[in-house]
Order: structure tokens, then sequence, then C-alpha cells
């Protein structure tokens, strides 16, 4: 038996109960994997939504987009008994059952071994958005980018992605931009690595100039909607934006003028399906890039029977940093 988090259908509603389950309520799959910790993500809210999110499609359901812990069982000669795993990704904890339950069982291709240096617990601090994030990076320095470049803009600072990427980017050597719509948030960004605050509501408008002063070297933008659109016509000449969500909205209220007489490249960001030598890649990119007492800084230690509540403050852009779930707790 094992404790986890069920979303079951209550007439219209979804509701979220901790139940004891027998491991032979577990999906199929070629491993088995007694999880230690899990984290809460944008999706995650989504999921423990009253109506699902929209993403949860049959019930009852396990949520939790990742997880971390020891492998247990394995039909696959690449992981054994005692492994240390970590899984993001591959719409665990939307179509499959996730890491918010003491044991998961899933694919052995959708997990990576944990990366040398990292422990269950920080990689859950890292999760899915700290992992966006690392890819994000990753990207645009694909594309060009460098300290030297000037400023890098953060949109959603003090969100997950948005905490981690700037963390990041202080890390390696850049000047980083937080953008907030929280006062209080200031010092935690700070903190973290940000040289200047901006107020989101200067930049939540859209303006019908498509081309303002060249500004940004770099974007990792969790927003999108009116703030991606603005945001575009103040890239300097050549740099890029990586965009990582859509916190502000899916439409891109936008004009082709910053791609046309700027050169300006619009990096889709997906962490969902990525293969798995780049996902080894980042995930070593975590370990040697990013300074773990920062990401202590933006640990919040949750249970599973805190979820639900945290699910709604997320959505509500409620929560700062990362929430890091201890499934036995």
């Amino acid at each position: 038996m094992f404790r986890a988090l069920v979303l079951e259908k209550e007439g219209d509603a979804a509701v979220a109960h901790v139940r004891e389950l027998d491991e032979s309520a577990l999906p199929a799959g070629d491993v088995t994997v007694a999880v230690e910790y899990s984290t809460l993500n944008y999706k995650d809210g989504l999921a423990l939504s009253p109506n699902g999110g929209g993403i949860v499609r049959s019930w009852p359901h396990v949520g939790g987009i990742d997880f971390a812990g020891v492998v247990e069982a394995s039909e696959d000669a690449r992981y054994k008994p005692g492994d240390k795993v970590v899984l993001t990704g591959w719409r665990v904890g939307e179509v499959h059952w996730g890491g918010y339950a003491q044991k998961a069982r899933v694919k052995a291709d959708w997990l990576v071994p944990l990366p040398s240096g990292l422990t269950t617990r920080q990689a859950m601090a890292v999760g899915t958005a700290g992992f966006t994030a690392m890819l994000a990076v990753m990207a645009l320095e694909e594309h060009g980018l460098a300290p030297a470049k000037g400023e890098v803009l953060v949109t959603g600072a003090a969100g997950g992605v948005g905490s981690v990427a700037v963390a990041l980017l202080a890390k390696l050597g850049y000047q980083v931009a937080a953008v907030t719509g929280r006062a209080e948030t200031e010092g935690y960004l700070r903190d973290l690595g940000a040289t200047r605050i901006v107020p989101r509501a200067e930049l939540a408008e859209t303006v019908k100039r498509p081309l303002e002063s060249e500004t940004w070297a770099g974007c990792v933008d969790a927003v999108g909607g009116a703030m991606l659109a603005r945001v575009l016509g103040q890239m300097k000449y050549g740099a890029s934006v990586a965009a990582v969500g859509l916190a502000g909205g899916a439409a891109l209220p936008a004009s082709v003028i910053p791609f046309l007489l700027r050169g300006v490249n619009l990096l889709g960001i997906d962490s969902v399906t990525v293969p798995f030598e780049r996902r080894v890649k980042a995930w070593g990119r975590v370990v040697s890039d990013l300074p773990m007492e920062k990401l202590e800084a933006m640990v919040r230690p949750a249970r599973l029977e805190d979820l639900p509540e945290l699910g709604a403050a997320i959505l509500k852009g409620g929560v700062q940093g990362r929430v890091v779930v201890d499934v036995n707790g």
C-alpha cells in the first residue's frame, strides 16, 4: 500500500483526497519508483483545479508532472533497483499517473539518472520549472547570447521558471532585469542575482509602435501575451527571446517588424518531449551552473495535503519560487 493524492470526480467537479492505494492500482510501465519528492508547476495547478484544468481526461487520477526517487523494480536493463532517477515531462501527471504519490510506475524512456551532485530533493527544487529555465538559457547561448551583449530580461521572474532563470543567468555573469508585478518580491529577486527590477506595469500594455529602443540582449519569457509582444519590439538587433510560458495568455498581438527589421529570434522552449541526450546535457548544466544556495532560498516545503491550496495559489500568481513536495511527509 502507498499514499497518493488522488483526483476524483464528485458530480461535475474534481476533488483531491489523500488515499491509501494498492500497488496493483499503478498504471503499466517498465520501472517502478519509490518517489521521494515531487514539486508544483503551473500545469499541476491546472490539473488540481475543479475541472482538471482541461488536461486531466480520466478519473481517478494522480497528478504531479515531476518526481525524483529510487528504482524499486525494473524490466529495463538501463535501470536497476537502488538507482536514483528523475522524471519531468512526457505528459506524466496529465494522461499518465504522476509524482503525487509514494510510488510511480512509468516507461524507462521517460527517466533520467539523477545527476551526480544533486539530491532527489534538489532535483525537485529544480523540477520542470528549473529544467525549462536551463533549456531556455542554453537556447539563448546557442543563438549568440553572451554577457558582453548587455542586459537579459526575465519576465514572471518571481515564479518557478523565472526564479531559476534569474539565478542561472546571474551565476553565468549576466546583468539580469527581473520583471515582477509584486513589489514585495524585489528583495528576493535581488538576492537571486537580479541587477534591476522592472515593474510589470511597464511592459503589460501593447503599443502602436512595432519597434522601441533597443534595450535587451536576450529574454526568458514566462508570460506570453501582450507582454511578449511588447518585449519583441525592445530587443537589440539579432537578439533572441526564449518563450517558456503563457501566464499572460496564449494570444500574441505582435507585429512581424522586429523579426524583419532587427532580425529578432523567437525561440520556442519545449520541456515535455525533449530527447534524452539534451535532457542529460541540461541536467549537467544545472549541476555546474545553478548555485545551490540560491536554489535552497527558492524552496517552499510542502506535503501532499497542502497541494490543493497551493495549486489554486499558483494559478493566481501567488506562489514564489519553488514548491518541493515531500510525498512521505
